[in-house]
């Protein structure tokens, strides 16, 4: 049976991204996004949810959303669900489920400052980043 990971949501950011380097000096930023859902119940009631995602880019994709976005913006991502797990330091074990960016698209204007060549080099995937470089 074939397998097919890939997710595609649009919604805000959260928080400030985060830039750090792992030892392999490869810059990753850390974010989360908040997507809503609206509907009507069967009582003809509007209801919302609110998803939060965490998201973690490589790269040069890293450091331009680590430049170019704050917390609020709208964006755009692509990419596939990973799995971490660890022990924390009171001895339990710890799980979480992220998004691993693969592409995205700014969906407001440049903010100042910017230039069309910033927005395209965010599109650019580092060769050999598989995702697993923690």
């Amino acid at each position: 049976m074939p397998n097919f990971n890939h997710v595609v949501i649009v919604g805000h950011l959260t928080r400030d991204p985060v830039l750090r380097y792992l030892p392999s000096q490869t810059p990753i930023t850390e974010f989360a996004v908040a997507v809503n859902r609206r509907w009507f119940g069967p009582d003809g009631q509007r209801k919302e949810e609110v998803g939060f995602f965490d998201v973690t880019a490589f790269g040069k994709q890293a450091e331009v959303i680590n430049q170019h976005l704050k917390k609020g913006n709208p964006l755009l991502i692509s990419g596939r669900l990973s799995f971490q797990s660890w022990t924390n330091k009171e001895g339990k074990k710890r799980n979480r489920v992220y998004i691993t960016l693969e592409n995205f698209q700014f969906l407001s204007g440049p903010r100042p400052g910017e230039t069309a060549a910033s927005a395209d080099a965010a599109q650019d995937t580092p060769p050999g980043n598989d995702g697993n470089n923690f």
